[in-house]
């Protein structure tokens, strides 16, 4: 007990201090922290996959964090302070970008995020996916006044495509959230240079929906395609805001997920990079795909009436644990229509 409140206290302590600072020295030294902690919650469960997760994880880290390292000496060498803010030499800004994306797992540093999800627990998915992009994109905030506006035009796009690209042959549910992940973050990242508040808007939107999602699926042991044909005849409520909660993933209006879709596409037509702006629309359709392909999957592939097999839905669902997911799950999908005229 004590060394699990130790590790998340490292986890969280680390994430914050990254976030909140204001040299490329300190922000190494917080993020090595941090992934030096998650380690252990990897490689809880004593199974290979486990292990092999942890050990990919942190061979990406610590190369990541390696570049970050290097970036940071070289701006050091050649402005004489290790401030961020102070990061006005390209060739340690486009070093620093690729570090920090690479954290994230955007294209073409992202091999390693479906991977490594699927040797971890639900939970720890959930932990990777979300609170671990916050101190990186944090530094990418800070570090968005001087990023090369071209490559993160490039590393969005092609995100983007091969996020959707990736999730469609799919049928296990924490790789199909990997590649998820990784076209959110395409959409994150291609207005980081332009517009970085609506990177950091789009990036909460997708921790607010991914959370519930996550945590829906943990609740009822839903892993793969198959589990989710099941899932409908001991959860109904939970079925259909599971549905919902893909939906708004996908970026389908009035859902939640349109929400920083909407601005990110103004924001591309508004610096006229209109054909961008469709590229990005048309590779949000891959990631449609999959989604309805697992909605159609959850809602209506099966009746609403009870299974008559054995299955491992047969089990009492915690009334406390399904308390925790109505506030998240609320909030994540009918917030699109207060924003429209």
């Amino acid at each position: 007990m004590w060394a699990t409140l130790l590790i998340f206290t490292g986890i969280i302590t680390s994430t914050i201090l990254a976030t909140a600072s204001s040299s490329w020295l300190l922000a190494w030294v917080n993020l090595e922290l941090n992934t030096l902690t998650i380690l252990p919650v990897i490689s809880k469960t004593k199974h290979p996959r486990a292990t092999e997760a942890a050990t990919k994880y942190f061979l990406t880290q610590a190369t990541a964090s390696c570049l970050l390292l290097l970036a940071g000496t070289s701006n050091a060498w050649l402005t004489g302070t290790w401030d961020i803010t102070q990061t006005s030499n390209k060739f340690t800004s486009t070093m620093m970008l690729i570090a920090l994306t690479m954290k994230i797992g955007t294209v073409p540093t992202h091999f390693w995020l479906p991977e490594v999800l699927q040797g971890s627990t639900m939970m720890t998915a959930l932990l990777i996916s979300t609170w671990q992009k916050i101190a990186p994109m944090s530094l990418l905030f800070l570090l968005s006044n001087h990023a090369q506006p071209a490559l993160a035009l490039i590393l969005g796009l092609l995100s983007a495509t091969f996020g959707g690209w990736g999730g469609m042959n799919q049928t296990q549910l924490r790789k199909m959230m990997a590649y998820s992940s990784i076209a959110n973050m395409g959409w994150t990242i291609v207005v980081l240079a332009q517009e970085p508040k609506a990177s950091m808007i789009n990036l909460f939107t997708y921790i607010l929906i991914t959370t519930p999602m996550f945590l829906l699926m943990a609740l009822t042991s839903t892993k793969t395609l198959q589990n989710m044909t099941t899932m409908w005849s001991t959860s109904p409520l939970g079925t259909t805001t599971l549905a919902l909660l893909l939906l708004s993933t996908a970026g389908l209006p009035p859902l939640t997920g349109f929400l920083p879709k909407l601005i990110i596409m103004n924001e591309l037509v508004s610096q006229n990079l209109t054909p961008l702006a469709m590229t990005m629309m048309m590779t949000s359709l891959l990631s449609l795909t999959f989604y309805l392909r697992t909605t159609y999957l959850t809602t209506l592939l099966n009746s609403p009436g009870s299974t008559t097999s054995t299955t491992k839905w047969r089990q009492n669902t915690s009334y406390n644990k399904t308390m925790i997911l109505t506030p998240p799950a609320t909030i994540s999908t009918p917030t699109m229509p207060t924003w429209m005229p």
